[in-house]
């Protein structure tokens, strides 16, 4: 049994009705690259996440969480959310303070964060499975995957299209 099996709609019971903020169609809420140490949660809307140029989700689930990867790898972030509709979103200044402050909102983002490597580590072995005699490039899956399950806990750098990670 998950320990976390709430929908995450549930982390908007811990939000503080003060913070929440409108942003209109076009505005990035959060920009690859940077550090703001800011958390959105999405109340209502939808929004694109952008690595550079190329879209990688849309997104607009109630409960959607945006920036804490940067706050917990303490890293610039990976990248951009932009609102693809007006949005309203919980906005928190300080992500660190946020996630700490309970368990559950802790605990609710890591069940999270690990339901993502979970379809990302399945994608991943579906592909490997799929082009396993192929012998070019798609090989590669492999050490992609051993990355994404042993990676070191310090000094992470997922890199980017325009600055590959270089260990790889």
């Amino acid at each position: 049994m998950a320990l976390w099996c709430e929908p995450m709609t549930s982390i908007l019971d811990k939000c503080d009705p003060q913070r929440l903020q409108n942003f209109p169609n076009g505005t990035v809420l959060l920009p690859e690259g940077a550090r703001t140490g800011k958390l959105h949660i999405l109340k209502s809307g939808t929004v694109e996440i952008l690595r550079g140029e190329t879209q990688v989700a849309v997104i607009s689930d109630e409960g959607a969480v945006f920036g804490e990867m940067s706050v917990l790898l303490g890293t610039p972030h990976t990248a951009t959310v932009r609102a693809l509709t007006d949005c309203e979103t919980y906005l928190y200044e300080d992500a660190a303070a946020f996630m700490a402050k309970d368990a559950e909102i802790a605990l609710a983002i890591a069940a999270m964060l690990a339901q993502r490597l979970n379809n990302a580590t399945t994608y991943l072995a579906d592909v490997k499975n799929q082009y396993a005699d192929s012998g070019n490039h798609l090989s590669m899956v492999s050490s992609v995957l051993a990355s994404l399950v042993n990676q070191p806990a310090k000094n992470y750098d997922p890199g980017s299209d325009r600055e590959p990670d270089l260990q790889m």
